[in-house]
């Protein structure tokens, strides 16, 4: 019986562990969850500037841009770039995101090329047909987020893909409101005529007259960058705020589930515990009850 409670115990002492680590993943989780909307909020009137900017060149290179889409014909080649995870412990995090992904690259007319952001992400890739390209690791930080950027766009320039005449889709998870994300399949290239009429519709925030520095092409080159660079960073930004939400509601449920056990281990120990005492008082009585019959 002495075993038993000991076993219990030691049981109850670990599930408590356990409980404190799950809380300390769960405050993690939380805070990273509010570092990441933040930095996406603070993109807002960034890529409004930037929107204004291609507006204003879009409007005074009107005539020649549609002449060289012309030129140009279709797309040449087809990117797709999938946000996951590198991480466990994320529930279904990947599973949606990757099954989503594998029906999108499907429908595609060409093969594209597939770029994970993610090792786990990666592998369930793989499990579902998809042989990606390349391989980016996750940022762990708002910090690193710039520098993941950096390197998708120093390996467009090294593919020598033309950002003016490829089709360009970011498929990643986006939060919604607390622990609640869905995929989504933003396509970000080409800079095709409706998405260059939805820009030419913003007005011009001041009276005068939007005057363009050192070349229309130039400067619209530029903010091309620019809009490439804000999509990805605010398309990582959203992935690992929906990633820290799938773990905080992993944990959420792991912390119930602990609950339950550790209420249902104190419970039987309570039981052991009562038990022994009534076989004490069991043998006492039935010891005096020998010695009074003496």
């Amino acid at each position: 019986m002495s075993e038993t409670t000991a076993g219990l115990l030691k049981k109850i002492d670990g599930a408590e562990d356990l409980h404190s680590v799950v809380r300390t993943m769960k405050a993690v989780a939380a805070i990273n969850i509010g570092q990441y909307e933040k930095s996406t909020k603070a993109l807002v009137d960034y890529y409004r500037t930037v929107e204004l900017g291609l507006g204003a060149c879009f409007r005074e290179l009107g005539p020649v841009l549609k002449e060289n889409q012309k030129k140009s014909g279709p797309p040449r080649g087809v990117v797709a770039i999938v946000f996951g995870s590198d991480q466990g412990l994320v529930g279904q995090f990947n599973d949606q995101i990757s099954e989503m992904a594998a029906e999108i690259l499907a429908s595609f007319s060409q093969k594209a090329e597939v770029w994970a952001i993610g090792e786990r992400i990666h592998d369930r890739l793989k499990d579902n047909g998809v042989s990606p390209k390349g391989l980016f690791s996750v940022p762990n930080s708002v910090k690193a987020i710039a520098p993941l950027v950096g390197e998708i766009l120093l390996a467009i320039q090294n593919e020598n893909l033309d950002v003016n005449n490829i089709e360009m889709h970011l498929i990643y998870n986006q939060p919604k409101s607390g622990v609640v994300y869905s995929p989504v399949d933003q396509k970000l290239l080409p800079l095709d005529q409706k998405w260059r009429q939805d820009l030419l519709q913003f007005s011009w925030p001041t009276g005068n007259s939007a005057e363009i520095i050192g070349g229309s092409l130039a400067t619209l080159r530029s903010l091309i960058r620019e809009y490439l660079f804000v999509s990805l960073f605010k398309a990582s930004a959203d992935s690992l705020a929906s990633e820290n939400a799938s773990r905080l509601a992993a944990m959420q449920r792991a912390e119930k589930n602990i609950n339950e056990l550790l209420e249902e281990l104190k419970q039987t120990e309570h039981r052991l515990r009562q038990s022994q005492i009534d076989e004490e008082l069991f043998d006492l009585i039935s010891g005096f009850e020998a010695l009074r019959e003496e």
